[in-house]
């Protein structure tokens, strides 16, 4: 918990736009009152969603991508809590927890490491670090029986909330094994080789070490997976995709249909849903694309997602708000927030 911070009530009200005859999400969701004891605090209250950002670019650089999956986060509170509070969305079981700060990792390797080899190999072992802690956090709340609502950040991230997930619901549940199942929209497979931790092989730590069990890729692009990855996915049972090409060239099957697949084949089990905002057209993001899903997909495959299967965890990764090219684009936040609210009304009425 050292790069953690807890959010109390005047955090969140600050971020808030209070306004006479209006009640807004800020107003209504809950926070923890005793950082020190926020395990058992969460046990006892009546959330069932707990809301932490994750803004770090490191596992994105230590992939050799465009740094700025930091700047997301904020953005992404400052419109989510100003969401009106009403019956679709009341905002009372939803805790708004913290957020991770691993500023001071990033600024000693910027300030100590020389040349790419060097800084690249030394944001390969920060993410390291990262894992430890967003592990120990995601495992906690998992095991109260509630749901992560995780934003990043990069890819990375995945890794350590499978695993701190399957830790968590195995502690809560005691299901058969500390294992669950992914659903992931997403232009890559991020099943990179295991030559040391970043944004492009998350899924793959996470089945090497047994906590991923079946894992379907929704949307990805013909054109950006390796053929050894290609061929390993071919010859595992537990790992299928749709492919964009698929969907919307070819158009053997639709969008929902290729949803449907996903929610088919990860079925009965507990499944994280993961979202990578670098599928979506037009978003910036460290590895952008021109042609992808549009908006309005996104937002369909959430909340056919929610419905659909046995949802342990949301994570979307990988916006931006500004990168480190200098590109801006200001709506990302409300975008991301328009997601998160998607998902919890869908869930919500399951």
């Amino acid at each position: 918990m050292e790069h953690f911070k807890f959010y109390n009530k005047n955090d969140i009200l600050s971020l808030t736009k209070i306004r006479r005859f209006e009640t807004k999400l800020g107003e209504r969701l809950q926070h923890i009152h005793e950082p020190a004891h926020w395990g058992e605090e969460l046990n006892r209250s009546a959330a069932r969603y707990v809301l932490l950002g994750i803004p770090e670019d490191i596992g994105v650089r230590a992939n050799y991508g465009a740094g700025g999956a930091d700047t997301a986060w904020l953005p992404f509170l400052q419109a989510f809590l100003n969401i009106q509070s009403n019956e679709f969305l009341p905002g009372e079981d939803l805790l708004l927890l913290g957020h991770f700060d691993f500023g001071d990792i990033k600024y000693l390797i910027d300030k100590n490491a020389h040349g790419q080899s060097e800084l690249i190999d030394a944001y390969r072992h920060a993410v390291g670090k990262i894992d430890e802690e967003v592990e120990e956090v995601i495992k906690i709340i998992t095991a109260t029986g509630r749901i992560p609502i995780v934003i990043g950040g990069g890819h990375n991230n995945t890794y350590p909330i499978i695993k701190g997930t399957a830790k968590g619901l195995y502690k809560a549940e005691r299901i058969p094994l500390a294992q669950i199942n992914c659903i992931n929209l997403d232009a890559h497979a991020d099943y990179r080789a295991a030559e040391g931790r970043h944004s492009g092989n998350g899924f793959r730590y996470a089945a090497e070490d047994g906590y991923l069990g079946k894992y379907c890729i929704i949307g990805i692009h013909e054109n950006y997976i390796p053929q050894t990855v290609l061929m390993e996915i071919h010859n595992n049972p537990f790992v299928d995709y749709t492919s964009y090409e698929e969907i919307f060239i070819s158009e053997r099957k639709n969008f929902i249909q290729a949803i449907a697949h996903a929610t088919g084949f990860t079925e009965n089990t507990h499944t994280g849903i993961e979202l990578d905002l670098d599928c979506v057209e037009g978003v910036l993001s460290s590895a952008g694309t021109p042609c992808g899903i549009s908006t309005l997909q996104a937002r369909q495959y959430l909340s056919f997602a929610a419905t659909d299967s046995k949802p342990a965890y949301l994570h979307i990764c990988e916006g931006a708000v500004q990168l480190s090219d200098g590109r801006r684009d200001e709506l990302t936040g409300k975008l991301i927030s328009y997601l998160v609210s998607d998902f919890i009304k869908a869930h919500q009425q399951a």
